[in-house]
């Protein structure tokens, strides 16, 4: 799969956020809103799940936003046009369930923005009343609103700073929005687990369908390993297979905290090692 164009969107508070447009004629002609590829660097390197932003089948390219934060993403970071990835696999997990002439809220937090802009464009353009809020830290790691906004009938946007926007967490402006007189059918949030946790109580009291997008450990995306198991509702689901939507109210947010934390010991040591096999990769 080769990249056949590269952008930085941001790179502050060594967050670097990046932009890829791949060559994949076959996933772009298929896939969906909501739906996500698996990708491996190099042939010893591991599996990572990514969301499909945008896809142009006409052209046959796929687009992806990833935060250089692990070893792997750090490793995806450095490859540049022209360069190819060892596998691209997909489109995987189910496309997101879009509803029809209702009231919908989507929540959007740091590089979870990026992922939920394929939703915001399917649901404005199957008839629905798009009112989108989006959060980060500060204002610089703030991504896409243009073109979030472009998409939405109100953009709302806040920083834990108050550089940007309203001051103030994304749970304080989705109060106010359900506070309004016109009913809430449906809520999508993509963002840190932390804050999809919050968002999922704020709505709990309401009822109100509140969609959360889990970008889990996976690694061979079939569900035969297990590694991206999570509990909804009191049963064992998995996110590759049964996702990555999943109801905000049944999630098991704190054995899906745990789980995610299986492997952080292994990926502070990656970090901080140069990777033996990282020199010997097919470019």
């Amino acid at each position: 799969m080769r990249i056949i164009e590269k952008n930085t969107l941001n790179d502050t508070q060594g967050m670097r956020l990046t932009r890829m447009r791949f060559e994949a004629p076959a996933i772009a002609r298929k896939a969906l809103p909501g739906q996500f590829i698996l990708l491996m660097v190099h042939e010893k390197g591991e599996r990572i799940p990514l969301t499909i932003v945008e896809t142009d089948a006409a052209a046959g390219t796929l687009t992806l936003i990833f935060q250089e934060v692990g070893h792997t993403t750090k490793l995806l970071g450095k490859k540049n046009v022209g360069d190819s990835l060892y596998s691209l696999v997909g489109p995987l997990g189910h496309p997101s369930e879009i509803p029809r002439n209702e009231r919908v809220i989507l929540v959007g937090g740091g590089v979870g923005i990026a992922e939920i802009l394929p939703v915001a464009r399917a649901v404005k353009a199957a008839g629905n009343h798009v009112v989108s809020v989006l959060g980060a830290r500060t204002k610089d790691l703030l991504l896409l609103t243009r073109e979030v906004g472009e998409t939405s009938d109100r953009l709302l946007i806040c920083t834990d700073d108050g550089s940007a926007g309203e001051k103030g967490l994304v749970t304080d402006v989705l109060k106010k929005l359900l506070a309004e007189p016109e009913p809430t059918h449906r809520i999508f949030c993509v963002g840190p687990v932390p804050m999809m946790r919050a968002v999922s109580e704020t709505t709990r009291p309401s009822g109100i369908k509140t969609i959360v997008c889990l970008n889990t450990i996976m690694m061979d995306g079939t569900g035969m390993c297990g590694g991206c198991r999570l509990i909804e509702g009191g049963k064992a689901r998995f996110c590759c297979v049964d996702g990555p939507d999943f109801d905000g109210h049944a999630v098991d947010f704190a054995d899906l905290v745990q789980r995610q934390r299986r492997f952080r010991e292994e990926e502070m040591k990656s970090l901080d090692h140069a990777c033996r096999l990282e020199g010997t990769a097919a470019p």
